[in-house]
């Protein structure tokens, strides 16, 4: 059986569990096919306001599943490189889904499923996990974005280490490096990463919306590109229903009822 995606929501937080614990939760098309659809779902269900991506089980995610990739090799590259463009649906619709995306990692998350941690927005980690680019045991590449992203957070030595060397990084490692958010003690990474979604769940979703926009797309924006989008959003947020009530909640000495 290949791995599926659950789902189920608390209060406002949708959480997706990817399932197949026999083999540490390792990524089937129709896993990553259903997390696309979830996350499309999500970003326009007011009633959700964050999202969190978790393992089932011990173990986040494996990755790919050798055997299916090994058997690859045996039919046209074409159909590899279609199996690769869906997964990189599914992190472009991590990065794009307008509400906060939490990933709570326990035991290992490697090669595919690490640069799925990465792609979220926060990572919530078991002080006990730990996280390898296995890609260059077997003589891969990697995918998922994890190049962008580790090029990103880290100086180039350190992402060429984790991703050269292959070597299993503790989650207490790649917090010091500002890589995981947050650590969790063993088995509370998921209560940890609920705690975080509901603070923000307590925020006004347009401006967190806006926060993950500016922030993703500073890179790529010179300094007056983005003062001018940083403008834009402040008057959008201002003029906001949510600007009203956080403004008039300050002055009236209340927590604010976002909306």
């Amino acid at each position: 059986m290949p791995s599926e995606l659950l789902t189920r929501q608390e209060d406002q937080t949708l959480i997706l569990t990817l399932s197949d614990p026999a083999t540490r939760n390792s990524l089937s098309p129709q896993a990553v096919s259903a997390a696309v659809e979830a996350l499309d779902r999500a970003d326009g269900d007011p009633g959700i306001r964050a999202v969190i991506l978790c393992g089932d089980g011990e173990h986040f995610c494996a990755g790919g599943d050798l055997n299916r990739i090994g058997g690859a090799r045996s039919r046209p590259p074409e159909a590899q490189a279609a199996s690769i463009e869906l997964f990189h649906g599914l992190v472009d619709s991590l990065r794009g889904c307008s509400k906060p995306v939490i990933a709570a990692v326990e035991g290992f998350a490697a090669g595919g499923g690490m640069s799925m941690a990465l792609a979220c927005d926060l990572i919530v980690a078991a002080r006990d996990a730990r996280f390898v680019m296995s890609y260059a045991r077997v003589g891969l590449s990697p995918d998922g974005g994890s190049t962008w992203h580790l090029a990103r957070a880290l100086p180039r030595a350190l992402a060429l280490e984790l991703i050269w060397l292959a070597e299993p990084q503790t989650a207490e490692r790649l917090h010091h490096l500002g890589v995981v958010n947050r650590l969790a003690e063993p088995g509370q990474a998921l209560g940890q990463a609920l705690a975080v979604a509901r603070q923000l769940a307590g925020m006004a979703p347009n401006a967190v919306a806006s926060v993950k926009e500016l922030v993703q797309q500073a890179p790529e924006r010179s300094l007056p590109e983005q003062l001018r989008a940083e403008r834009d959003a402040f008057v959008a947020n201002l003029f906001h229903d949510n600007g009203g009530e956080g403004l008039a909640a300050f002055f009236g000495k209340r927590k604010p009822d976002f909306k």
